[in-house]
């Protein structure tokens, strides 16, 4: 009877530390230059304005098997804003829009994410130009493995929306130009 309960005890604990190996915290690398944050808007409804923000940082924890348990925290410098065009750039900078002086980073952290077929849908918070609103990342899971370096990666896409003025940015661009896609690629290095 011990020996049964022994070994019941043990397989549970295996069982157990298997499953908790399952949800692990990831860096994201941004050192490698594998993570990229872009986004696009429309040009007086004529063209597409392609960015990025080239100074940020973050992590996320990601268990495959309990998505309830993800979370994602990232913060952009919002002064490293690049469109290819430096007096744009720092027109972006100004209070007109991003107002890097007053507001230097923007921030999204994770409140739930949820499993969709082979996507994950995470909902955050996002903060800028010193206002906080919720939005809606549409995300999905490139891979993940063992590195050359001896570590484990994993790496995923995502993409959403915001308005301008939902975030106080109320400079008129036209009708077409007041929602801006979010375009997110990000490889993770497990910690």
């Amino acid at each position: 009877m011990l020996r049964k309960s022994l070994l019941a005890l043990t397989v549970t604990t295996l069982l157990m530390g298997s499953l908790s190996a399952q949800a692990a915290d990831y860096k994201i690398d941004k050192q490698g230059q594998h993570a990229f944050i872009q986004f696009r808007i429309q040009h007086l409804g004529y063209s597409w304005i392609y960015g990025t923000f080239k100074d940020f940082d973050g992590s996320f924890t990601f268990d495959e098997n309990n998505p309830s348990a993800d979370k994602v925290n990232v913060t952009i410098n919002t002064n490293s804003i690049d469109t290819n065009h430096a007096e744009r750039d720092k027109h972006l900078r100004s209070a007109d829009f991003l107002n890097v002086s007053q507001y230097p980073q923007a921030t999204f952290k994770s409140t739930s994410v949820r499993k969709d077929d082979d996507e994950l849908d995470i909902t955050g918070d996002l903060t800028l130009n010193g206002v906080t609103k919720p939005v809606r990342l549409e995300a999905k899971l490139l891979g993940q493995g063992k590195d050359p370096w001896g570590g484990y990666r994993a790496g995923f896409e995502a993409e959403g929306d915001i308005m301008l003025k939902d975030f106080n940015i109320t400079k008129d661009l036209g009708p077409a130009s007041q929602k801006v896609k979010l375009m997110i690629s990000v490889e993770g290095i497990r910690q």
